[in-house]
């Protein structure tokens, strides 16, 4: 007996399907997340977190998006690792994915946890400042 949802999915009315480049790009993330986790030898490398991954329609170049801890002069030693590292990353995923052609790759610094951390402290700063004009009054 079919779940009512694979019966609505296998009639094509569930979820659309996703562009290929979609597919890959969700693909290239697990695999590089594995990569930093598992496989790479640099320790600047070791705490690099893969965020997004775009990649174009045609598949030619990949724009991988990542954060890693540290302050700016962190953050620059990691860019500078990953730019040495990119062809290893990309024979290596070559190797682990079945693609025709291997994307370019380019890593971005992914600049939205910064802007969610400066966005909490901002809250936290107005919350205090309401918790102490409450204690005037």
């Amino acid at each position: 007996m079919l779940d009512p949802k694979e019966i609505i999915e296998s009639v094509g009315l569930g979820k659309r399907e996703r562009k290929r480049s979609d597919r890959v790009a969700d693909a290239v993330q697990k695999e590089l997340s594995l990569l930093f986790l598992q496989k790479v030898r640099d320790d600047k490398l070791s705490d690099v977190t893969v965020t997004n991954v775009r990649i174009t329609d045609d598949l030619k170049n990949a724009r991988i998006f990542y954060t890693s801890y540290g302050d700016e002069k962190d953050r620059k030693q990691v860019a500078s690792a990953l730019k040495r590292a990119t062809g290893f990353v990309r024979s290596h995923l070559a190797k682990t994915l079945n693609l025709r052609f291997t994307p370019s790759i380019i890593f971005e610094y992914d600049t939205k946890a910064d802007k969610v951390a400066e966005l909490d402290q901002i809250f936290a700063d107005i919350a205090n400042e309401r918790r102490a004009d409450g204690d005037d009054s």
